[in-house]
């Protein structure tokens, strides 16, 4: 005789109340640990050179450091696909490989080939940063900002100053990165009659900047009861600050920057 299921749980309750409550626990479990991520968990083998210049030009990068990568890293096993981008400074290479490539393999592959022509770079290149690509780590949400009423540099350091600060103090949020838009920046224009008379070149006036206008650690001491770090702050922090700084003659005495030109905000 067949078995009625649902006739031997009408009459036998109780099983039944614990199937389903165990069934309903385990859920709750599961749901509760569940990750929330935009993508699942993939190991795709695809890894990313990025190498940074400080100064440099997109063009001085493509010709000096871009090509020179894809071309070091053409001719490893597996490799499918290679593409590039560049902006001011930095030069990030992608390598895709082949699906059923081990990305640990991989990884190793592009380091040792990155390695052989790290001679072929520029001296004043910074070490390259090779990594996998984590499509766990891509954003899970983006957003757009924009405002007619503002000018590209004063909305990025809207975004930066405000909304990346408000979104960092959110519960779970790891991460926060402004993507586009443009850097603050300080322009220093130097009037070539005033550094002549006064016996300074533009090098001159720039590693005193870079002397002067630093925050360095001063140890530590002890204060009352407590260990306290010391700072010794010399940053210039308004536009003021900048403009009135000392930049020492050759001869003896000193003369304002500001004298030498004009300090202006990109903001």
């Amino acid at each position: 005789m067949a078995l009625n299921i649902s006739a031997w749980s009408i009459r036998n309750p109780l099983p039944s109340i614990v199937f389903s409550i165990i069934l309903l626990a385990l859920g709750w479990i599961s749901f509760t640990k569940l990750a929330v991520t935009r993508l699942p968990s993939a190991d795709i083998p695809v890894i990313s050179v990025a190498i940074a210049q400080f100064g440099a030009a997109p063009a001085e990068l493509e010709s000096q450091v871009t090509k020179t990568v894809e071309d070091g890293v053409s001719g490893v096993e597996g490799v499918r696909h290679i593409s590039s981008s560049i902006t001011d400074g930095l030069s990030v290479t992608t390598i895709q490989f082949a699906l059923e490539t081990n990305t640990d393999r991989a990884l190793n592959d592009i380091k040792d080939a990155v390695t052989r022509v790290r001679a072929n770079l520029p001296q004043n290149v910074n070490e390259p940063l090779i990594q996998r690509v984590d499509v766990i780590g891509l954003p899970i949400v983006t957003y757009a900002a924009i405002s007619p009423g503002k000018t590209p540099e004063q909305l990025s350091y809207f975004v930066d100053d405000v909304v990346k600060r408000a979104l960092q103090g959110v519960r779970g949020v790891a991460q926060v990165e402004r993507i586009g838009g443009v850097e603050r920046e300080i322009l220093v224009s130097l009037d070539p009659d005033r550094l002549q008379a006064a016996g300074l070149t533009a090098v001159n006036v720039s590693q005193s900047l870079r002397g002067t206008n630093v925050d360095l650690a001063g140890g530590r001491a002890e204060i009352g009861k407590n260990d306290q770090a010391i700072r010794t702050l010399a940053g210039a922090k308004t536009l003021n600050d900048l403009a009135g700084t000392m930049i020492p003659l050759f001869g003896g005495g000193e003369i304002r920057l500001d004298d030498l030109g004009t300090v202006t905000d990109t903001i």
